[in-house]
């Protein structure tokens, strides 16, 4: 009685997990935008000073409740270096956040040279893609406008998949609620392709 109640609780609060790489260049603001997903979907968290973030050297990690299912993020370092380990997590991943620092104009084409890199591996083919044209409230960033039709060149190289640009700011959490709830309208959509992952999968 007690493993068909258990089971029955189970079933009644689990959330279907899904889990977000969130890649780009180093100091385009994956950390900072990690931290204010989850200081917008999570009571009483406490972020993280955006001045003591430093850049990350492997992986950070973080989860928020949204729509009805649980959201996980790997926040991988974007230095040359560790780009190579990316891949690794390409097949178990249900969606893509790729963050474009927009103040940076000098590595806007390193940027999308590593975007067209991304998304032309096999493992990511129809996998919901969210493109964010970070650090918006820096004076003279380059907007949507300017940073979407440098993404887009290479369109055959996206295909049949479901992606957004968007302009936020990762420091005061402009455009994150928006770019979250877009993302999970469409892993849901995608989910037959790519079903989640539920609690038990980890045991």
């Amino acid at each position: 009685m007690y493993t068909l109640l258990h089971g029955f609780y189970k079933y009644v609060i689990q959330k279907d997990e899904y889990f977000v790489l969130i890649l780009g260049l180093d100091n385009a603001g994956k950390t900072t935008y990690l931290e204010a997903t989850k200081t917008k979907y999570t009571k009483k968290y406490k972020a993280m000073n955006p001045s003591r973030i430093t850049t990350t050297v492997g992986l950070n990690i973080g989860k928020i409740d949204v729509d009805g299912v649980r959201l996980n993020f790997w926040d991988l370092g974007g230095q040359q270096e560790l780009q190579s380990l990316w891949d690794k997590y390409y097949a178990e991943c249900h969606a893509v956040i790729y963050i474009v620092d927009s103040s940076d104009r000098d590595r806007v084409s390193e940027s999308k040279e590593t975007f067209d890199r991304m998304i032309a591996s096999e493992h990511l083919s129809g996998v919901p893609l969210l493109v964010l044209a970070n650090k918006q409230d820096i004076p003279d960033c380059m907007g949507v406008h300017t940073v979407k039709p440098i993404f887009n060149q290479n369109a055959h190289l996206i295909g049949a998949r479901d992606i957004m640009l968007m302009a936020t700011s990762a420091l005061t959490g402009d455009g994150v609620d928006e770019g979250i709830r877009w993302l999970v309208d469409c892993i849901k959509r995608n989910s037959v392709e790519r079903p989640p992952r539920n609690h038990d999968d980890n045991l």
